[in-house]
């Protein structure tokens, strides 16, 4: 279907079941279906992504509505307009038409200022300090008594939203799974696929040839497969890995890695299988069955290695490097702003 029956899909799940929500008190759209063309097609590897403001914690995850896969997670509150302006995943929402029911009429006036005052340069530079401290928070946040899954997701995002402070400075979408892909092409069009490189470096992934991160690829396939085969609720990305889920997360690393673009598939590749383990770990201590059982976290050392991220040590080396890069990052994103 076309990205615009899907936001209508979206819209119209909002008003005949989030409305019924305890404490509801808006809805918009972000992400990727949201910055895309209303007439483009909506890919099978792709959901649309739906943030509930809600006083109450909501988080329906990842399920199918109406032919179309929705992501719903929640807000209590968005700050002021300032703040959201500020704020590179909101902003960056706010700054298009994505509000889907605004009971207060508050959504609509934060997304009338937003989208005035978007590209100004001084809101341009306060969402990159924000992708920056980001960076900072995950990479020094590591914390090294933690399961390897959390771990391995401090020092992965962390190195990730590198690529983020240079698509907020772009004025593009900071997109979650298609990161790497984005930046690529941000690069590529001002000249320095260099930088993409040293990226792609900093991620362990540059060097990897299509044959190994598919290799990686069936691997984690049978993770999937094992994760999704149990239900955890009382895990936050318990729907993320599930049947439903499967075209996004496998298919579209598949996807990517036919289109030439391994290297830049691996991050949605890590951050999948410390998903699968984490599931299957908080899966097997509620049922009081040992974590890590058929050797399914033999397959993610191997990918970690490959990265050169295996151990603590590497992974602290290696957050290290992201935060020495951080004042190239930062020079090459005021150039593209």
């Amino acid at each position: 279907m076309r990205i615009e029956e899907a936001r209508q899909i979206a819209r119209q799940w909002v008003l005949e079941e989030g409305a019924a929500l305890p404490g509801f008190d808006g809805a918009f759209l972000t992400g990727s279906a949201l910055w895309a063309d209303p007439a483009a097609e909506l890919a099978a590897t792709s959901d649309v992504d739906v943030i509930v403001v809600a006083d109450q914690p909501v988080r329906l995850g990842k399920f199918a509505y109406r032919g179309v896969v929705l992501e719903v997670s929640s807000v209590s509150e968005l700050g002021s307009t300032h703040e959201v302006l500020s704020d590179y995943h909101l902003a960056g929402s706010f700054h298009l038409p994505c509000v889907l029911a605004d009971p207060s009429g508050r959504l609509t006036e934060i997304q009338r200022v937003v989208s005035r005052d978007f590209a100004e340069r001084p809101w341009i530079l306060a969402r990159c300090t924000n992708a920056m401290d980001r960076v900072r928070g995950f990479i020094n946040g590591i914390d090294e008594r933690a399961p390897l899954p959390d771990q391995v997701n401090s020092w992965l995002f962390g190195t990730g939203v590198t690529a983020h402070v240079l698509l907020v400075a772009a004025l593009r979408n900071p997109t979650i799974r298609r990161r790497y892909v984005d930046v690529g092409e941000l690069l590529a069009e001002h000249g320095r696929l260099d930088f993409h490189e040293s990226l792609l470096e900093l991620l362990g992934a540059a060097h990897l040839s299509a044959a190994r991160v598919e290799r990686h690829l069936a691997v984690l396939e049978k993770v999937f497969d094992a994760a999704a085969a149990v239900r955890v609720p009382s895990y936050p990305f318990d729907s993320d890995i599930t049947p439903a889920a499967r075209p996004i997360a496998i298919d579209g690393t598949r996807e990517l890695i036919g289109r030439g673009l391994h290297r830049e598939a691996v991050f949605w590749l890590v951050a999948t299988y410390a998903r699968c383990l984490a599931k299957r770990a908080l899966a097997g201590e509620q049922a009081g069955e040992q974590a890590g059982e058929h050797g399914y976290e033999d397959g993610f050392r191997e990918l970690l290695a490959d990265l050169g991220a295996e151990t603590r040590r590497d992974r602290r080396r290696k957050g290290d490097l992201v935060l020495a890069a951080l004042p190239g990052v930062w020079q090459t994103a005021m150039a593209l702003c």
